[in-house]
């Protein structure tokens, strides 16, 4: 890190020396990433399936609460820090605009529970954002963040969409699942999910020393995950063997447990990886910078070395021209590239999040004609949350990735190899299912005896007085045997012609709640995307904007520096190209410096 934050600081001291503020002001962006070294792991899974021990195990200590009733309702982070401190981040309303602001609040470690839990915290009524701790741990000492989530009773549920919303913010995720059965539908479609925001996963298999059975299981798991990706690690653990360890001292009961292979993991995989796409960012930023200030200086060295106007200088400067207004022909087709393919994005964003709004409105009228709406409203209710969840968050996914390919797609249009694009993001589902309402109450249809009675009593007055009347011709009374059965015949039609009426007209209203809150949906939501796909349109103009002007710059620079040059007097001349030399010295120095970036083997963090 050392190393790297040096080069990048050289790198400023050069364009701020050749009065590049455009390239100064890009490797503040890079410098400022460097000192931010934290990689972020998330750790996710259903509710009680181990991810807080997991966690306690891995940095033994007990910094996640854990208990047979106790649930985490808030995130945790754990980070390298000295001396063991835990504070929490909560929102706080600014008087003075209305805005909420984020506070950070230090609490005794041992009383970090009564915040995060849900015992605690019911439903995170102290509007706590997150809480941190920071333990002097060898395995957090590279830079690594584990980040405990809470649990989200059911991936395919609402509650997975703040899950999916914290994946773009973190370098890697690890899905914890128990051993008391193999993964289910909803893991395995969470999975899928997560992997399209974050390519970094690895699957961990919990309380094996509670399921004799558990090989089984990580056979079965192992199947599942082949048939998404067969590159996916799965680790077998026990986390209460582990801690039991660490208290011991044990190193055969710590292998027994199967962390080591997690550990290695970690060590690695994710904080090696992470260490060589920082090296590559920093190596692509470092080399655009040179390369810009290499052309001045180059083309400034050359005018001092051939002074007068020699037809190479002319040809020279028309050459610098020509490239200009190339480069500005470019300019003006990439942004016909990037206005057109932010109008088709949106259009089939639009397009997308309405037919997967249909496709549930069409499974849940089905649904609604195969049976009484009424009696089991709340849980068609739950359903109806979990399939519209589901569809936005793949919405969601499927136009953060059309927006990343729109991007590289604008930068084709640049002669760079290695062009950097902006860093969008556009799958951030939080709090946007809030604008919607809460699903309509539907009459459930119960209707008490009495009422029952009533409407049999009017069918059956008909029918009593009819056949009262055709028997009375033969000398019976109006109320007879005959007639009471017919009344009870027709009173039992007319409840059961009333009873498919009132089914019939739940239904009708059902499916009229069910269309108010698809449309509802749709609106709400689809006016966030386009919001988003604005903001997404205009970031990415005004990145590919900078790197156009930058190029502007250079060429301009380049040709400023020949004309002054070829009017520039000997002595003076000499000197300056003692300094044009040793410049381009430095420049090409630190060049060759970044390059050589990618090709030093990374130093991965002890663990």
């Amino acid at each position: 890190m050392t190393e790297l934050v040096k080069l990048v600081e050289e790198g400023i001291a050069l364009a701020t020396a050749g009065e590049r503020e455009d390239l100064r002001a890009r490797l503040e962006q890079t410098r400022k990433r460097l000192l931010d070294p934290n990689v972020r792991v998330i750790v996710v899974g259903e509710f009680k399936q181990g991810k807080s021990k997991l966690i306690n195990a891995l940095v033994n200590a007990a910094v996640c609460p854990v208990d047979d009733d106790i649930a985490t309702s808030v995130p945790t982070v754990v980070r390298h820090g000295s001396p063991a401190s835990a504070s929490i981040v909560t929102l706080t309303s600014n008087g003075s605009d209305g805005e909420e602001e984020m506070k950070r609040v230090p609490v005794k470690l041992d009383e970090l529970a009564g915040y995060v839990s849900e015992n605690g915290n019911p439903g995170n009524e102290r509007k706590i954002a997150s809480a941190e701790v920071r333990l002097p741990r060898q395995l957090l000492s590279g830079g690594l963040s584990i980040i405990d989530s809470p649990g989200v009773g059911g991936l395919d549920s609402a509650h997975s969409l703040a899950t999916l919303t914290a994946l773009p913010t973190a370098d890697a995720m690890i899905l914890v699942s128990d051993a008391s059965q193999e993964y289910t539908e909803p893991e395995i479609s969470f999975l899928r999910q997560a992997m399209r925001v974050t390519p970094t996963v690895a699957c961990v298999l919990t309380k094996t020393d509670l399921y004799p059975q558990w090989r089984q299981i990580e056979e079965l798991d192992r199947h599942h995950l082949d048939q998404v990706d067969p590159k996916i690690p799965l680790f077998p653990v026990s986390s209460d063997l582990r801690l039991h360890a660490a208290r011991l001292q044990d190193k055969e009961l710590n292998i027994e447990s199967g962390f080591p292979p997690l550990v290695n993991y970690l060590r690695r995989e994710i904080l090696g990886k992470a260490e060589r796409i920082q090296r590559k960012s920093v190596q692509q930023d470092l080399l655009a910078a040179t390369g810009h200030l290499l052309l001045s200086l180059r083309a400034e060295l050359n005018s001092l070395e051939d002074p007068g106007n020699s037809p190479q200088m002319i040809a020279g400067l028309e050459a610098a021209k020509e490239q200009a207004n190339e480069l500005r022909k470019r300019s003006a087709r990439w942004q016909v590239t990037l206005n057109d393919g932010a109008s088709d994005l949106i259009a089939d964003m639009e397009h997308d999040l309405r037919e997967r709004m249909r496709a549930i409105q069409r499974e849940a009228e089905t649904a609604i004609d195969q049976g009484d709406p009424g009696a089991v409203w709340d849980q068609f209710s739950e359903w109806l949350e979990q399939r519209v969840s589901a569809a936005v968050s793949e919405t969601f996914i499927w136009t953060n990735e059309r927006a990343q390919w729109l991007a590289e797609q604008v930068a084709e249009h640049f002669a760079q190899d290695h062009i950097p694009l902006p860093a969008l993001r556009v799958d951030d589902t939080e709090n946007v299912l809030d604008p919607v309402e809460q699903m309509p109450t539907l009459d459930p249809g119960h209707i008490s005896p009495g009422q029952k009675v009533l409407i049999g009593m009017r069918g059956s007055y008909g029918g009593v007085l009819m056949f009262g009347l055709l028997t009375g011709i033969v000398g019976m009374a109006l109320i007879n045997p005959l007639s009471v059965g017919a009344g009870l015949i027709l009173g039992r039609k007319a409840y059961t012609e009333d009873k498919e009426a009132r089914l019939k007209r739940r239904q009708g209203e059902a499916k009229v709640l069910v269309r108010r809150q698809i449309d509802d949906v749709i609106f709400q939501v689809g006016k966030q995307l386009k919001d988003r796909l604005r903001l997404v349109q205009r970031s990415t103009r005004d990145h590919f904007t900078e790197i156009a002007e930058e190029h502007h710059r250079s060429l301009g620079d380049s040709v400023t520096a020949a004309q002054k040059s070829a009017a520039t007097l000997a002595v003076e001349r000499d000197q300056r190209v003692r300094t044009m030399n040793a410049e381009i010295k430095r420049v090409t120095l630190l060049r060759q410096q970044a390059q050589a970036l990618t090709r030093a083997p990374a130093k991965t963090a002890a663990v």
